[in-house]
């Protein structure tokens, strides 16, 4: 039994909560890849346009570490985990509740808002334009033999009419870079050619015609456009995406 009051849970659990913002705003030190971001709102799963899915990969590493050890480090050290086809840009060094980073993914720059962390699991939550309006919970457990399974779930709708065209790529793309993080992830405790299942629910088939709008956003629109026109913009001093 936890010895502490009521008072006192309550207080920890509220720490590992992002508090509430309107818009959500990167650090200096960031926006070089920051401009997707900076100013936008999150977008949850209800803010998409296309079907409603959840998507849950799994990893057993058995016993070669704790889930609070696991997950430590991969808050630690989360983009280093992550294959060559993206990245996770800025200086955190740590996985905090609150935390704003840019991340590129198969070309487009997007970013996250980290909504939850804990001893076993953290959550982050997307802004307008990114690929997907989704909550992403990375989590590790006890399995019922004793050991350790990483998880992976995703709640995502697609984020407007051109990313939901665009589906059958990003989910085989999905399907490549999250089993592979996992991987890299049991790799670094010791645990080489883990099997990773994944499973696919489609929650809801409609989709939101009221938010076809969110295209303004369009992360991957707003990153081409960004490319090109580098060389039409003041120079800061840093180098651009």
């Amino acid at each position: 039994m936890d010895p502490r009051s009521p008072e006192q849970n309550g207080q920890r659990d509220i720490e590992n909560w992002a508090a509430k913002v309107d818009r959500l705003h990167v650090a200096d030190d960031l926006r070089t890849y920051g401009y997707n971001i900076e100013g936008r709102r999150i977008a949850g799963p209800m803010n998409g346009f296309g079907r409603l899915w959840q998507r849950t990969y799994t990893a057993d590493i058995g016993t070669a570490a704790t889930p609070e050890r696991v997950v430590a480090d991969w808050r630690a050290h989360f983009g280093d985990y992550w294959p060559r086809m993206g990245r996770f840009h800025g200086t955190i060094s740590a996985i905090n509740p609150g935390d704003v980073a840019p991340l590129t993914a198969v070309g487009v720059t997007t970013g996250i808002m980290v909504l939850y962390a804990d001893d076993t699991s953290f959550t982050f939550l997307t802004p307008e334009g990114h690929m997907f309006a989704a909550l992403i919970t990375f989590s590790c457990e006890s399995s019922t033999s004793g050991g350790t399974i990483e998880q992976i779930r995703m709640l995502l709708r697609s984020s407007d009419p051109i990313f939901e065209a665009l589906w059958p790529l990003t989910r085989r793309g999905e399907d490549i870079f999250w089993p592979r993080t996992l991987k890299n992830l049991a790799a670094a405790h010791g645990v080489h050619n883990v099997t990773v299942q994944e499973h696919t629910e489609c929650i809801d088939r409609r989709r939101l015609w009221k938010n076809w709008s969110n295209v303004r956003y369009n992360a991957g629109l707003r990153t081409i456009g960004h490319t090109f026109t580098v060389p039409f913009r003041p120079h800061t001093g840093k180098s651009a995406n």
